[in-house]
């Protein structure tokens, strides 16, 4: 009994690492409780004197749970309702979530876990492991079943695709970056006349059907018609941040790293011009999705 409670102490040091690893692997809370646990239950199967380096075991071990979740997982439903992310939103302002929980949450963008759902589970598990915790490609190659260059490879891939590929000098990025954070930040707190400052008189939205709210239209035009319907949604935009879409500043709307929805905007003079609001699953899946450093 000493013995198994000496273990779980020195299992329990290691979960946080763990959740956190599985985490970003996963993108998903509770299927990183999972894999953790999992790997507890395996860890009591096995005779832990004989293993020189524990925390590099449960690591490995949590690791390759990770991975056969993300090959065997199917695609994640696309379609969340207007309901589903009212409660997200109040998941989020209401602190609902245990504090350990929220702060992990909280340390990964929505936008980094969208587009790591959007890797190859190998590629995935590369640039975890080497990109944000530091494990040697040597040491993550058996894991992926790759020799050590071709692992090296799948994590640079990995990271090309989450830093994308401007279109633009970055500093017109900048601009444009400033520009679309003013518009998100008056977004959330509902603030009609800052909305309003960074719009351009003869500004057009366009959104697809399903983005539409019950009675609204799908093309708006004029600052002031655009406001009012922005402010209208200012609780939907509690779960927005700014990312790459295609190249340039965007916006995407992803509860629990699920894209919802995404906004495109064309920018003139430092004002918005004109926004799409995009929800359609087909048209999501076609956009070049990419982390805003």
């Amino acid at each position: 009994m000493d013995e198994r409670n000496g273990l779980a102490a020195r299992f329990e040091e290691q979960r946080g690492k763990l959740r956190a690893v599985a985490y970003r692997m996963l993108g998903s809370l509770d299927e990183a409780d999972d894999a953790v646990q999992e790997a507890w239950l395996r860890l009591s199967r096995v005779d832990a004197d004989h293993l020189d380096n524990l925390a590099g075991w449960l690591r490995t071990v949590v690791t390759r749970i990770c991975l056969d979740i993300l090959r065997s997982r199917r695609s994640r439903p696309e379609d969340l309702t207007e309901q589903q992310v009212l409660d997200a939103v109040s998941d989020s302002t209401q602190g609902n979530l245990p504090e350990g929980e929220a702060l992990l949450a909280d340390s990964v963008s929505r936008a980094l876990l969208v587009v790591l759902d959007r890797l190859g589970p190998a590629e995935r598990i590369a640039f975890v492991l080497h990109d944000m915790f530091a494990v040697p490609f040597d040491q993550i190659a058996p894991i992926v079943e790759r020799t050590p260059v071709a692992t090296k490879k799948l994590a640079s891939r990995a990271r090309h695709k989450v830093q994308g590929t401007p279109v633009a000098p970055t500093a017109e990025l900048a601009r444009r970056r400033q520009v679309a954070s003013a518009f998100l930040a008056a977004s959330r707190t509902g603030d009609l006349t800052a909305v309003l400052a960074v719009l351009a008189p003869d500004v057009v939205r366009r959104a697809d059907p399903a983005a539409v709210p019950p009675g609204g239209a799908a093309e708006v035009r004029g600052a002031r018609g655009v406001a009012e319907g922005t402010v209208v949604l200012a609780r939907r935009s509690q779960l927005a941040e700014l990312a790459l879409v295609n190249g340039d500043v965007g916006v995407i709307v992803a509860p629990r790293g699920q894209l919802l929805l995404a906004l495109t905007f064309t920018i003139e003079d430092d004002k918005i011009a004109g926004y799409e609001v995009i929800a359609d699953p087909a048209r999501l899946q076609r956009l070049d999705l990419a982390v805003l450093n």
